[in-house]
């Protein structure tokens, strides 16, 4: 098994800054919001790698929109570890430019992709999750995914069906590796509920691991164009140069579509962490104060005749409410938000319509 100095961890932070406006814009998306205390998500994100990876061996994926943001979160990654994509071209080129960034490094190398703005509270358990995950990787050569417990039949999740389980020599007895049969897209309702009652799937929480010489064979068998541009990085003199000329050309696929689905052997592990992907306003309410009428807020607050609403506020004054129920309301310092929980999936609708300087 491979020490720490050999394993990697690819940090995907791009994204669009939708879903919580008016406190995220186009420039300041969810990962880089303090929603949960005095640090970004990207930074909780990072701090539960401590004793994993090294803080060297992370590497940043974003945008030239976000990288000014990115680089003050985190003043002490050295500058060369936050990387902006040319332009977005979907997960599986931006996954490549983060493999040929470690493979120039060491190509013998381990890594893990994850996300950067999900939220994991039991750094404990995450941290034995990883590293049974690179256990298993290493021992396998197979392609890792991180699968979460359904708890609903969530429609806006992709699915991981899973096989029999497996055990690798040389990682623990306790972690529990199944073979993945097939990823499967996001299902209607009815489908979903069907996955939970068959009691053999798990959300796809976009974490991977693998070794970086089964995930460049698998490329090169699945896709070759993604390959060649590893290998393009990995021999070059001028890093930059190469990934500016090159990375707008490549196909925009996702990698569960490009590599994960025709993958020769992908396996799952199932996580025994706490896991939540903050999708919207709601999912942030379920993490604030909540008073003895179901009001969740961040805020001081008066109210009268209200109940389960939705009170976030960065300006710092007393809000008050009146006969009001089932309510978003969030206050940055230029924008105020009003809308029903039951259109809290809907709100990045309203955004195209805003001033630019709003978005």
């Amino acid at each position: 098994m491979s020490s720490p100095s050999s394993r990697y961890a690819l940090i995907l932070a791009g994204g669009s800054g939708q879903r919580f406006w008016p406190v995220s814009r186009d420039a300041q998306p969810k990962q880089l919001l303090k929603l949960f205390g005095d640090k970004t998500l990207l930074e909780l994100t990072i701090d539960r790698l401590e004793g994993v990876v090294p803080r060297e061996n992370i590497v940043i994926l974003t945008n030239a929109q976000q990288l000014a943001g990115v680089r003050a979160a985190l003043p002490d990654l050295p500058a060369e570890n936050i990387i902006a994509e040319p332009e977005k071209r979907d997960t599986a080129p931006a996954i490549a430019l983060g493999i040929g960034w470690i493979a120039a490094r060491d190509p013998q190398a381990t890594m893990m992709v994850l996300p950067s703005d999900h939220l994991i509270n039991d750094h404990t358990a995450f941290q034995s999750v990883l590293r049974g995950a690179c256990e298993t990787a290493e021992a396998s050569q197979g392609l890792v995914t991180i699968g979460i417990k359904p708890t609903w039949p969530c429609p806006s999740y992709g699915y991981v069906e899973r096989g029999q389980r497996n055990h690798f020599p040389g990682v623990k007895e306790e972690v529990a590796i199944y073979e993945v049969t097939r990823f499967r897209e996001k299902p209607s309702i009815e489908l979903a509920e069907s996955f939970l009652a068959q009691g053999n799937f798990t959300w796809n929480a976009g974490m991977f691991i693998w070794t970086v010489p089964a995930v460049v064979g698998e490329l090169c068998r699945h896709a070759p164009a993604l390959e060649k541009f590893i290998s393009e990085l990995r021999h070059s003199t001028d890093f930059s140069a190469t990934m500016t000329s090159q990375f707008p050309a490549l196909p925009k696929l996702s990698i569960d579509y490009a590599l994960m689905e025709k993958a020769s052997r992908v396996l799952n592990i199932e996580a025994t962490f706490d896991w939540d992907d903050v999708g919207n306003w709601t999912s942030v309410g379920r993490y604030l104060q909540t008073d003895a009428h179901g009001n969740q807020h961040n805020c001081a607050l008066s109210e009268h005749g209200t109940a389960n609403n939705i009170i976030f506020s960065q300006t710092g004054q007393r809000i008050a409410l009146l006969g009001v129920e089932d309510l978003i309301i969030v206050a940055a310092q230029d924008a105020l938000l009003i809308a029903t929980k039951a259109q809290a999936e809907s709100i990045k609708k309203i955004v195209d319509g805003l001033p630019k300087e709003l978005r």
